[in-house]
């Protein structure tokens, strides 16, 4: 018998989400997905609403022996070919999933910077500005053991976490989208942070169920040359296969100028992917009120309740300091009290202390109100 619950995500994701309308094409990407009733759940609602669906199914241990060894004509050429397609597209979602979160860990560098540059850029540029998006996990027993939970648990934590009202959280995010808009100077203090940047007149953008599920977040970007300062990240996160811990970036005019970790040096060749690798495309604060805790699965992890991400490389168009990278690593600090506390300033002004915010205006987006 199908999960009512899963009918309910397929209807969210098809007619808010992505907002399909008649006649509109969308391509679904079910990536290490073996269970098949959500990619029939979501053409069922495309049909349902007159669209017409495209379908794609990827394997991850397909994609690493890809990975292993192709050439940069060769990534050419394959993001040519989906990119033809792409652009015939109205709508894309993608549903991920898979045994091994690290399965493209032994990659070479070389291999992955090419696979990411000449493959993925191409196509990740095309859906993220031409179509309407929304990226989402699946649940499963791997997920499940990261999280630290049986797969029961895991599942009925995942639905609480994707059928949120998204529609009630966009509405209190207003007041956090126009105070950004209106601030200059964001500081950001926590254990071995002190860290200084501008967001004037960059903008902002509150991400509410429509681009990822789970959802839960306001981002913009730094001035690209105004970070100074130490951050220091208290949650472990995955890229390109290799997990890290304890990352700390030091900032000179807008520059990553140390980096450490428990993989440094790793980490270092990362950042010299390119030259916009050692700059931030992005800060985001998140808000999701039912992820309290770190799993190691960034669409998960940075919408954690009371922490933001600072994320090197690409900005979005939508919220643009003109850096641009192959490069997007989204990295997370929590600043709930569990985690060490912190504080964010907007223009010398406390707005949120250990995770939860302080000016009336705000106090909407605190835990307790989007339930």
């Amino acid at each position: 018998m199908r999960d009512p619950r899963l009918q309910t995500f397929a209807r969210n994701i098809i007619r808010y989400s992505v907002s399909l309308q008649p006649g509109e094409n969308i391509l679904i990407e079910m990536i290490g997905v073996k269970d098949p009733e959500l990619a029939k759940c979501l053409i069922e609602e495309v049909y349902a609403v007159g669209g017409k669906p495209f379908i794609e199914l990827r394997d991850p241990m397909i994609t690493r022996s890809l990975q292993m060894k192709g050439t940069q004509e060769q990534f050419s050429e394959w993001s040519d070919f989906e990119l033809a397609r792409m652009k015939q597209m109205d709508a894309y979602v993608a549903v991920r999933s898979g045994d091994n979160i690290t399965e493209s860990s032994d990659v070479p560098e070389d291999q992955m910077k090419l696979y990411l540059k000449y493959f993925q850029r191409p196509l990740f540029d095309e859906r993220i500005n031409n179509t309407k998006w929304c990226v989402m996990r699946y649940p499963n027993p791997s997920m499940a053991q990261l999280a630290g939970k049986s797969t029961e648990e895991f599942e009925n934590f995942y639905f609480n976490v994707c059928n949120l009202d998204y529609s009630k959280m966009a509405v209190a995010m207003e007041s956090l989208v126009d105070l950004m808009n209106r601030t200059d100077r964001v500081r950001l203090v926590s254990k071995g942070t002190d860290l200084s940047f501008s967001i004037k007149n960059i903008g902002s953008v509150p991400c509410s169920g429509l681009r990822n599920i789970p959802d839960g977040e306001v981002y913009s970007a730094p001035v690209k040359d105004s970070v100074n300062g130490v951050i220091s990240y208290n949650t472990p996160t995955i890229y390109s296969g290799t997990s890290f811990e304890n990352i700390v970036l030091r900032f000179e005019n807008g520059r990553i100028v140390e980096a450490t970790s428990n993989d440094t040096k790793k980490l270092n060749d990362i950042l010299d992917t390119d030259e916009g690798a050692r700059y931030i495309g992005e800060f985001a604060i998140g808000v999701n009120p039912y992820i309290q805790h770190p799993m190691k699965d960034i669409l998960f992890d940075e919408k954690i309740d009371g922490s933001i991400h600072f994320t090197p490389g690409q900005a979005y168009e939508t919220a643009d300091n003109t850096n641009r990278s192959s490069v997007h690593w989204d990295m997370v600090l929590i600043q709930r009290p569990e985690y060490g506390g912190g504080e964010i300033y907007f223009d010398d002004v406390l707005i949120r202390k250990d995770g939860r915010f302080v000016i009336p205006e705000l106090e909407k987006l605190n835990p307790e109100n989007l339930m």
